[in-house]
């Protein structure tokens, strides 16, 4: 199949997909990110100074209910200064925008932490980076930039997509955070710092959430903690306008560090599975709902899925049935809670 055969293939899934969301009730809807092979990579390959790696000695081990498994992923090298070579997503989000009926598209991308978390310093090169400020100013800059462009494209709905910032409550990961030459303690505030640097003077009328999961590969994670070591920092320092939190099980957490968001801003919880397709009892989904109001105000909360239910084109072990039904849940138990206005 050649580059256009495949573009064709792509538009009409995006296109079922799109009306897949309207139809479920939904008031947003994404492209399913069917032009990608991973949520981030894709995005992140594109930046300028970033070259992939493939590392047949880089392991990342996923778990699930019934064990463990292994993935081999790409990595990456920063082997140049980081730049914005052009506008990334630039023509899925007008596609996106032309194919929306009722519904405002939106648009996900990699948060600029997921540049750096994998490898680190180490795979940075010293000699383009000595020191990591200007790295860090470099890769807030480039995302500044593609975030004017993509609102001049017309992008109303942006969300920055990040797993590091639900990582480091992990200690496992934070050990490894440290065999990587990092900072453990600290390395979510510099992440918090970048994030903000690139959403500074953002254009007005743009809205920008974020996503926080543990991992999500074949109905797998990899990693586990509530959001208590990231909080205070998170919640109470990052410069968006919602947080999409993941809480589908026990290895989230309570919702105790929620005392941390600010009163402006919108708490959307994941307490709908996307790794099983088991459907959620609607009278648990709103008293966990009730649960979590006790700590945030029930006025700025809102339900959603706990992840995407295929961050990889591996897929997640769901049917497209069972996703319609786990949307449609997803809309039928807010409505209830929230009425339908």
């Amino acid at each position: 199949m050649d580059a256009a055969a495949l573009r064709r293939v792509e538009d009409a899934a995006i296109r079922d997909a799109v009306r897949m969301q309207e139809d479920a009730g939904l008031r947003s809807a994404t492209d399913g990110e069917f032009r990608r092979a991973s949520w981030h990579m894709d995005f992140i390959y594109a930046l300028g100074g970033v070259t992939r790696v493939d590392d047949a000695s880089l392991r990342v081990e996923f778990v699930n209910e019934t064990g463990r498994l292994e993935f081999a992923p790409p990595s990456i090298r920063v082997d140049g200064p980081i730049t914005l070579e052009r506008t990334i997503f630039g023509d899925d989000l007008a596609f996106l925008r032309d194919a929306v009926g009722s519904a405002t598209p939106k648009l996900t991308i990699p948060s600029p932490s997921m540049v750096h978390y994998r490898g680190g310093r180490a795979a940075i090169d010293p000699a383009v980076y000595p020191e990591l400020d200007q790295f860090w100013t470099d890769l807030a800059t480039a995302y500044a930039e593609e975030v004017r462009r993509l609102a001049v494209l017309g992008c109303r709905y942006l969300q920055l997509d990040d797993t590091s910032l639900a990582y480091l409550n992990d200690p496992r990961q934070r050990a490894h955070v440290a065999a990587l030459g990092g900072d453990p303690e600290r390395q979510h505030e510099t992440y918090v710092a970048t994030i903000n640097r690139a959403l500074a003077g953002r254009p007005e009328g743009l809205t920008v959430t974020t996503h926080m999961c543990r991992g999500n590969f074949r109905s797998s994670w990899v990693a586990e903690g509530g959001y208590d070591h990231v909080a205070e920092a998170v919640f109470g320092g990052l410069d968006v306008d919602g947080f999409f939190l993941e809480y589908d099980d026990a290895r989230s957490g309570g919702f105790e560090p929620l005392r941390f968001v600010p009163r402006d801003k919108v708490v959307v919880l994941g307490l709908v599975t996307t790794k099983r397709p088991a459907l959620e009892s609607r009278d648990t989904l709103m008293r966990r709902i009730e649960e979590a109001a006790r700590i945030c105000d029930i006025d700025r909360l809102c339900l959603s899925p706990q992840c995407g239910f295929s961050s990889t084109v591996e897929g997640n072990a769901l049917t497209p049935d069972d996703q319609v039904a786990k949307l449609r849940l997803v809309v039928e138990t807010a409505e209830e809670v929230w009425g339908g206005g």
